[in-house]
């Protein structure tokens, strides 16, 4: 019972002091900070910068997509339904078309409804001349939205198929452009972005190893009187680890600026296009969060992992 009395003490002293010792590294780590403004200053910077340059490329692309998806659902097929066809065939063939899976929007457009809609876009003159037509001459048709524009030959094909169906109008090759725009727009912001992260990233490495070299003597000696790697490490892990925290805030805070000002005047200026009212640009509120959580997962892994990966050149003693 004694014996378990004192190693069960030696076991809580032993826990008290790698409390302490841990104690102790978090507060090097803070004081590192303060001894070291001028790096800390710069890789402060250096990360803030970064991340908003990558972050802003991020979020005009994903509105630049955005718009073009706004126009894309604004394109309509018309489905020109066959003259004659009875009433119950044509809620038939609104059926069939509820069925593909590409068509996300069907609106019925009598020819009653269409000769109306012309006759109110016409002139007084131009009205004198269809005094001697009695009834429609325009067809009763169909008009329907695509949910993916780059398959919108395969989905004319298959209307096309359809009983009843007398011809389908789709604007193929404003549709074409539009994917191609989409693919190329997708295809520039992505090298952008990849640029932008391979070039943070090299530009953040070496403001770290700067820092670290700063300080090579102070970790040999610590290495030479015994310390173990672990325990140089933490404190710089901590100093990483707060530049990235602060680094992080601020760059969403730079970001929240500069893309609600922005937003607020394209928004103004975008008013008056009427395919992008619709849906308009991403407001910052939906994605704040996803934003905010990126930024810091993005500086405290590249601060961070970046400084302690860079003291190990000069731990090997």
């Amino acid at each position: 019972l004694l014996f378990s009395t004192k190693e069960y003490s030696e076991q809580t002293e032993v826990r008290k002091m790698r409390l302490a010792s841990f104690k102790y590294l978090i507060k090097q780590g803070f004081k590192s900070l303060w001894f070291n403004r001028v790096n800390t200053f710069a890789s402060f910077c250096i990360i803030t910068i970064s991340l908003v340059m990558v972050g802003l490329s991020v979020l005009v692309s994903a509105n630049i997509n955005r718009i073009i998806g706004a126009i894309e659902k604004r394109n309509e097929i018309i489905v020109v339904i066959r003259d004659g066809t009875p009433d119950n065939n044509i809620s038939i063939l609104g059926e069939e078309l509820k069925k593909n899976d590409n068509i996300f929007e069907i609106n019925f457009y009598s020819k009653e409804e269409a000769w109306e809609d012309m006759q109110a876009n016409v002139s007084e003159e131009e009205k004198s001349l269809f005094q001697y037509i009695d009834g429609s001459p325009l067809p009763d048709t169909y008009r329907v939205r695509v949910s993916d524009v780059s398959k919108l030959s395969g989905t004319v094909s298959q209307i096309e198929q359809l009983a009843s169906v007398e011809q389908v109008k789709s604007p193929n090759e404003f549709a074409h452009l539009l994917v191609n725009i989409r693919n190329v727009c997708t295809i520039i912001f992505t090298f952008i972005t990849a640029a932008l992260v391979i070039a943070c990233f090299v530009i953040i490495s070496n403001t770290t190893r700067t820092s670290v070299y700063a300080r090579r003597r102070e970790i040999n000696i610590m290495r030479y009187v015994g310390a173990s790697k672990s325990f140089i490490r933490i404190p710089f892990f901590v100093e990483g680890l707060v530049i990235g925290i602060i680094g992080s805030a601020a760059a969403f805070l730079m970001t929240w600026f500069a893309y609600t000002e922005i937003y607020q005047i394209l928004t103004d200026y975008l008013r008056s296009w009427s395919f992008i009212t619709t849906s308009g640009l991403i407001p910052f509120a939906d994605i704040a969060p996803i934003t905010g959580v990126g930024y810091l997962v993005c500086g405290v892994i590249i601060s961070s992992f970046g400084t302690v990966i860079s003291t190990r050149k000069h731990l090997n003693v």
